[in-house]
């Protein structure tokens, strides 16, 4: 008998023949020898077990009618004990009765006989494919499984009716499930926590056309013995061929380490910043007192160096203002604070409120005719601080005679503002940091403007805070417009 082993280092398919007749024994064995198979036969249904038992065999050929124990008993045994082994049918009543029941009882195919060198060769080929075809799929979920048990993340695997697939441990984990396995079982069962299961319910309802990532923080009390835990969870639908929702997958990430540090950083700033604000107050009062002459005389050379010092200890208190905001706005003391707001009322007072300044620079500031707004749930005082921002910014960085306009559009579930100015522009290679702390746009244009490079930081941490978003749009020398989504629904 040839080797076992091919040239690529896999090992030859093994054959089992079990069948009563020596001739058809034989002659199996001779053919698929050829083919390069290692082949073992067995007399009857009885020995063919037992050799079944000692190693596995990749096909196996048995004759249905054989005395003692029949190929259908055979068969029985082999797809319930060994289901990844194809077994072929060998059968002198080749009738569709006969056939059918092998097939149904688990057989790949069958053969009658008699029958051919090229019929057997055909058959064994074609299961030889089968089998190849069930070990990659077999060793592609092995290699899943693995990996996917290997990962720091959590990740679970869903249905259409909402029954677990997949799951590693790391996700079983962090949501502190530690019972009898889960797979087979209903979401609502196992997962302690609503809102996941809220996000599997909407992945799995999202319709074809749309496909988004849901995204929450799942914050976990301490309890247990166990510390507080803060977990990112992202879910989404996964789909077949034709687009129907096949199931959902979820991935958890700890972030617990991450908001520790954020809030130590963020209680760090407010500290500090704290604590500089009144010493700074204190210092330009007593400046002032200088300035007006409460101490005794001055000379326009002292004034104006103390005047811009007062400017620059100015500055920085309101640097320190917008750190508290800042720091405030992150712990989320802002959202505490929604009430119902009439958005075109709080716009109408923002163009009033900053109409002055504008007319200072002979720029027009005007706000468009709105449509119907629906009221939203908001912080008034976020979303006054929001538009002050914009509109500022828009004055600030608007040459005279410019013009400034404020619209607003309900867009779906959202309700969109957006304030225009026909400025200096930003350019292309700073759109990317114009919303980052303390970054200010350098130009010959912009040069002599001041700030302190955090109100758009702000701007962008409230409408976040509230689970909206804001988009620039702009052309170096042609103006910018900041569009504000807020959702109206306020969740």
């Amino acid at each position: 008998m040839s080797s076992s082993v091919v040239e690529d280092g896999t090992e030859k398919p093994r054959i089992l023949v079990i069948d009563d007749e020596p001739r058809i024994r034989e002659a199996c064995q001779m053919v698929l020898e050829e083919m390069g198979f290692v082949v073992a036969l067995a007399l009857g249904g009885e020995q063919g077990l037992a050799m079944i038992k000692e190693r596995h065999f990749d096909i196996i050929l048995v004759d249905l009618m054989m005395p003692i124990l029949s190929g259908f008993d055979v068969l029985s045994q082999v797809r319930e004990n060994h289901p990844d082994t194809v077994v072929i049918v060998i059968t002198g009543y080749a009738t569709v009765e006969h056939s059918i029941e092998a097939m149904r009882k688990g057989a790949f195919d069958f053969i009658p006989k008699p029958f051919t060198p090229d019929q057997l060769r055909a058959v064994v080929s074609k299961s030889i494919k089968y089998t190849r075809a069930l070990q990659d799929i077999t060793d592609t979920k092995s290699r899943l499984r693995v990996m996917v048990n290997r990962l720091m993340d959590g990740v679970m695997t869903t249905d259409s009716e909402k029954r677990i697939v997949l799951t590693n441990p790391a996700f079983l984990h962090m949501l502190g499930y530690h019972g009898e396995n889960v797979v087979g079982r209903l979401v609502d069962e196992v997962l302690p926590n609503e809102t996941l299961v809220r996000m599997i319910d909407a992945a799995l309802l999202m319709p074809r056309d749309t496909f988004t990532e849901i995204v929450q923080e799942l914050c976990f009390e301490a309890r247990d013995g166990q510390s507080e835990r803060i977990l990112s969870a992202r879910c989404a639908p996964f789909r077949g061929r034709t687009g129907v929702n096949l199931g959902a997958i979820t991935v958890l990430h700890d972030i617990t380490a991450i908001k520790k540090i954020e809030r130590m950083k963020s209680d760090f700033v407010s500290m500090v910043s704290h604590e500089i604000r009144s010493p700074m107050n204190s210092l330009l009062m007593q400046m002032k007192v200088i300035l007006d002459g409460l101490a005794g005389e001055v000379t326009d050379k002292q004034r104006e160096i103390l005047e811009r010092a007062s400017g620059k200890i100015q500055s920085l208190t309101a640097m320190v203002s917008e750190l508290l905001d800042l720091a405030r706005i992150e712990a989320g003391l802002i959202t505490d604070e929604k009430e119902t707001i009439d958005m075109q009322a709080l716009l109408v007072d923002q163009v009033a409120f900053h109409l002055a300044a504008a007319q200072a620079k002979n720029i027009s500031l005007q706000l468009e005719q709105l449509p119907n707004l629906p009221t939203i749930q908001a912080s008034r005082q976020g979303m006054e601080e929001v538009f002050t921002n914009l509109i500022t910014n828009a004055i600030k960085y608007s040459p005279r005679d410019g013009r400034i306009t404020l619209s607003a559009t309900k867009d779906n579930e959202y309700l969109t503002v957006t304030v225009q100015d026909t400025g200096f522009g930003i350019p292309e290679e700073d759109m990317e940091e114009i919303f980052a702390r303390f970054f200010r746009v350098k130009d010959s244009n912009t040069r002599t403007i001041h700030g302190t490079g955090l109100g758009l930081a702000i701007v962008k941490s409230i409408v976040n805070a509230h689970h909206g978003s804001i988009k620039v749009e702009s052309k170096l020398g042609q103006g910018a417009a900041f569009s504000v989504l807020l959702p109206i629904s306020g969740e």
